[in-house]
C-alpha cells in the first residue's frame, strides 16, 4: 500500500461529498459540510493515534460520506425513527467506501474491515473500532456539541448530562482523557465532569473491559 492511494481515497471522498447542500468553514474557508466534518475527523485522528493503520484513516475520514443522500425526514420522528436512520446512514457510507476503495486497488478484506469500522461494529471489543468511536466522539465535544446546545434550547442541564454520559459511555479512557484536555467552554466542562461522576462506577467497570489503544 502508499501513501498514494490513501491520498486518491481522500481525493474521492472529497469529490463525493462535493454535492453536500450544507455548508460550514474551516480556517476562513467555505467548504461543504461533510467535508469540514472529515477534516477534522482525520486531524483528530492523527492526533490521538498517530499510527493508525490505513483502514483506520480511511474510515475515519469517510465516516459521514454523503450523508446527505439518506434524509432524516424520510424515517418517522422520535428514537426509533432516529436509530433507523443512524443505522441506514451507516450501511450507505459502508457501500460508498467500498466503491472508492475498489477503484483504487483494495481487496475486499481491507473493504471489509472499513465497512465494520464506520457500521461501530466491535465496539468495546475491537481496537480500531473503539479508537474511531474515541475520535468520533471527541470531535463531536470539540465541535459540534455548543450547535446542539443552541439547537435543542428546550433541554435543561440534566438531559444535556445524561446525552453526553451516553456519549461517555461509548468511550474507552482514552476518549476521556482527549475529551478534558479539549479548550472548552466552562459551562460544556461542567456538563462533561457531571456526567462523568453521574457514571463513574459503570465506567470505572468498563474500563477494564475496552480494548483501548
Amino acid at each position: 500500500m502508499t501513501d498514494d492511494r490513501v491520498a486518491g481515497v481522500l481525493a474521492d471522498i472529497d469529490a463525493a461529498n462535493a454535492g453536500d447542500p450544507r455548508r460550514d468553514v474551516l480556517d476562513g474557508v467555505e467548504m461543504p459540510f461533510e467535508t469540514v466534518y472529515a477534516r477534522r475527523m482525520l486531524a483528530r485522528l492523527e492526533e490521538m493515534y498517530p499510527d493508525a493503520p490505513e483502514v483506520l484513516r480511511i474510515a475515519a475520514y469517510g465516516q459521514h460520506v454523503r450523508r446527505f443522500d439518506v434524509a432524516r425526514s424520510d424515517f418517522e420522528a422520535g428514537r426509533k425513527g432516529y436509530n433507523q436512520w443512524r443505522k441506514a446512514c451507516r450501511e450507505h457510507h459502508a457501500r460508498v467506501l467500498a466503491e472508492i476503495m475498489a477503484r483504487h486497488g483494495y481487496g475486499q478484506e481491507e473493504i471489509a474491515q472499513v465497512g465494520r469500522l464506520v457500521r461501530k461494529e466491535g465496539l468495546k471489543r475491537d481496537r480500531l473500532s473503539q479508537a474511531l468511536e474515541n475520535v468520533v466522539d471527541v470531535v463531536f465535544i470539540a465541535h459540534y456539541l455548543q450547535p446542539f446546545v443552541e439547537k435543542y434550547t428546550g433541554y435543561d442541564e440534566d438531559k444535556l448530562v445524561d446525552i453526553i454520559a451516553k456519549t461517555l459511555l461509548k468511550m474507552s479512557p482514552k476518549g476521556h482523557k482527549a475529551a478534558l484536555a479539549l479548550d472548552l467552554p466552562a459551562a460544556h466542562r461542567r456538563l462533561i465532569e457531571k456526567a462523568l461522576e453521574r457514571e463513574r462506577d459503570r465506567l470505572e467497570r468498563m474500563a477494564g473491559e475496552a480494548s483501548d489503544w
